[in-house]
């Protein structure tokens, strides 16, 4: 569609019913003036070509912190902040992606080797993409995209998987009719993320991404890993549930997100096994004494955490399908308190001064009185705290928190029912 047809349609209101499901009554203002924007810097940057639009959306993790990359289970949920592109086909074999605020990007598909180069490089995560694509035998061919994010950067709200997963959404629907799934796109996502971008993340980011509304996800057989729908509201149920940005330095954090995994992995290694999915936790309490000479106390306790976690997520699916917020809330808890003194992710034990996440949380914890949850949110260390907040109280808590960090810190969140997807062609 060009330029002009697709400024008609949304000046006129066509697309409103599709925004309201996107971003809700609330978040519909100003998206006509970021899409029309969007389409017009597309043809600035181009010149005039046949646009198709799409919408990645964002996600936030709701329980099973640091779970799925031990075949764990989490539960997560897309949102209503997200990442949109204007796509043209180049004709050739050139992926041209013009992200705002960042240099463009330009990688030739026809090479899909890995270029040690561009490690930690959005470049890395295309050719990966493109290269997985082309190995499940789909069609890959050039497109030139300009994209905007409402997903913030650092905040646990995986701006790096909507990307991924945006990537995949455009080489399934402009070259392969729509036939990849959106759990093919989640896992080719993460294999560009672990094999070109360097980055040994699990899947649950991607998958999240990739699918429309909650989503429990069982990682038990990550090839195949078992998605099921929860629909709940928690608006409806008398809770905002928001993320607090603590603005925490996340430079050289990679070491400590890596050591998560593979501290977990040496403790189920003493078992005969690769991920602690595959052990038994009263193996480990038995066998603690040896372990802590061999792995350490900080492999154990973090063990402890996933186990903990894991049947967590469960717990917290039954509550909101029997409607039971108040429990689903304690649980919540629960698990940040797991996170804080197991896991060990709410502050870099290299810089133990900077605490952010400690300080929302003690914060928040004092504005709820034994209402409402909060939690790290997300890879932790620095970053987000996720906040389930009554709603009468949520433009307090806003004014609240913004006056220790900053304006604009504090966002409401929406779970968003529909998946990546194309808006317009």
């Amino acid at each position: 569609m060009k330029k002009g047809e697709i400024l008609t349609q949304l000046h006129e209101g066509k697309l409103n019913p599709l925004f309201e499901e996107l971003y809700g009554t609330a978040g519909m203002k100003g998206q006509t003036e970021r899409w029309s924007s969007l389409v017009e810097k597309h043809e600035a940057l181009y010149g005039s070509q046949d646009i198709s639009l799409f919408s990645t959306p964002g996600r936030t993790e709701l329980g099973g912190n640091h779970t799925d990359h031990n075949r764990g289970r989490v539960l997560a949920g897309s949102i209503n902040l997200d990442t949109i592109a204007a796509v043209s086909l180049t004709g050739d074999s050139t992926v041209i992606i013009d992200s705002e605020g960042y240099p463009a990007v330009k990688v030739d598909i026809s090479d899909l080797s890995v270029h040690p180069e561009e490690e930690g490089l959005t470049e890395s995560l295309v050719r990966g993409i493109a290269a997985r694509f082309a190995e499940k035998g789909y069609k890959i061919d050039g497109f030139r995209a300009n994209t905007t994010s409402s997903v913030l950067k650092g905040s646990g709200l995986s701006s790096s998987a909507a990307l991924e997963v945006l990537v995949g959404t455009i080489f399934s629907t402009l070259f392969n009719d729509n036939m990849v799934t959106s759990t093919e796109i989640a896992q080719i996502g993460q294999y560009a993320e672990n094999n070109y971008f360097g980055k040994p993340c699990g899947l649950m980011d991607q998958v999240a991404c990739a699918n429309g509304g909650i989503v429990a996800i069982d990682f038990e057989h990550p090839e195949k890993p078992v998605i099921t729908p929860v629909v709940y509201d928690f608006n409806r149920a008398g809770y905002t549930l928001m993320v607090v940005d603590t603005g925490g330095n996340h430079a050289d954090l990679t070491p400590e997100y890596a050591a998560i995994p593979a501290e977990m992995k040496s403790v189920a290694a003493r078992f005969g096994k690769e991920v602690c999915r595959d052990v038994e936790e009263e193996d480990v309490i038995r066998e603690i004494a040896s372990l802590r000479k061999e792995t350490g106390d900080r492999a154990i306790l973090r063990s402890l955490h996933f186990f903990s976690d894991n049947k967590r997520v469960n717990r917290m699916v039954d509550s909101l399908k029997d409607n039971k917020v108040e429990d689903y809330l304690h649980q919540v808890n629960l698990s940040g308190h797991s996170s804080f003194c197991y896991l060990q992710n709410v502050y870099p034990g290299k810089e133990p001064q900077e605490q952010g996440i400690s300080l929302a949380l003690a914060l928040t914890e004092e504005f709820l009185d034994d209402r409402g949850a909060c939690r790290v949110h997300g890879g932790g260390f620095a970053g987000t705290i996720q906040v389930y907040i009554p709603n009468e109280q949520a433009s307090e808590y806003v004014d609240y928190m913004q006056q220790f960090f900053g304006e604009g810190s504090v966002t409401p969140l929406r779970i968003r029912p529909l998946s990546s997807m194309q808006i317009l062609a």
